[in-house]
């Protein structure tokens, strides 16, 4: 009988500690249980990679000092790279473009953390404005002189573009000249290139006939030749797509991302934290945002597909 007893509470403890545990797990799973040691964050390149690493840089330091960890950047070849670096929970943050982010979203590799803030373009001239949004355009640029002068004129000719998953490079122009009519993917030579500026450069140069960039991308290579926005001419504007995602993986814990995402608005308003991204994607701060907000990306990412059947 004692011995039975004693089996009993032994049983007894075991179930108890077996549902302790799985009610503990299931606790961590509900809140998200990782909160990193060491951070990593990845970028991806919208111009020269060599160059936008120099500048990412220094957010190692501002963030690490908020954030209480070592903060490690590096740039990404591109933006399949990211995604696939953090669905292999390789890279924790990444710091992707719309398009970029439903992919990553919908393969479960990434959840929205916070949304870039940019100035408003004003055209013609492509200037900044004062005032601060949560959306841009992409632009058709053409050279000055060039027979193009309308989305029809592009039938049969080359255009630089980025990587399929850009939202501004391929995405927007190629749907929405789809729904006015025009296939570019068919009816139209597409050049992928690495970085908007590279785009810019080749319809400078002669070396397509036009490019899909973002508005106004002329103005980073404006330093090196003062004379682009006279040189290259826009001929047309989408509609407006989301800004940039600063994206985290989903096992990433609530209280973390809190604390990271005070960290980057941090960063974004202080003097020095603006100069930086201003140097690397032309943002102005970060705000909340929500998966929602992203809908119109998906509706495009549909128009896109279609073009591939």
């Amino acid at each position: 009988m004692k011995r039975f007893r004693r089996i009993l509470v032994a049983v007894v403890a075991l179930l108890v500690a077996v549902v302790a545990t799985a009610c503990s797990n299931k606790s961590n799973s509900s809140k998200g249980g990782y909160t990193p040691k060491s951070l990593t964050i990845q970028f991806v390149p919208s111009q020269a990679a060599t160059k936008l690493q120099a500048r990412a840089k220094p957010l190692e330091k501002m963030l690490s000092k908020r954030l209480g960890i070592p903060v490690h950047v590096s740039m990404s070849t591109d933006y399949n790279t990211v995604v696939e670096a953090m669905k292999s929970k390789k890279v924790d943050v990444g710091f992707l473009p719309p398009d970029g982010y439903v992919l990553a979203h919908k393969q479960g590799a990434a959840d929205l953390l916070l949304q870039a803030e940019r100035y408003g373009v004003k055209q013609p001239g492509g200037k900044a404005t004062n005032q601060l949004v949560k959306s841009y355009r992409a632009e058709i640029l053409v050279k000055k002189g060039s027979k193009i002068k309308n989305w029809k004129d592009l039938k049969g000719k080359s255009i630089s573009v980025q990587n399929p998953t850009s939202t501004a490079g391929y995405v927007f122009p190629v749907a929405e000249l789809k729904q006015k009519g025009l296939d570019v993917t068919k009816d139209c030579k597409l050049v992928t290139v690495t970085g908007h500026d590279q785009a810019v450069l080749n319809v400078l140069n002669g070396d397509t006939d036009a490019a899909f960039v973002f508005e106004d991308a002329r103005n980073i290579v404006k330093k090196d030749n003062p004379k682009i926005m006279s040189q290259v001419v826009p001929i047309y504007f989408t509609k407006p797509i989301p800004n940039d995602t600063i994206s985290v993986i989903p096992s990433m814990s609530k209280s973390f991302r809190k604390k990271l995402a005070k960290a980057f608005i941090a960063v974004g308003k202080s003097k020095e934290g603006k100069k930086v991204i201003e140097s690397v994607y032309s943002h102005e701060g970060y705000a909340y945002a929500k998966d929602s907000d992203f809908n119109v990306i998906r509706k495009y990412d549909k128009i896109v597909e279609s073009t591939k059947k």
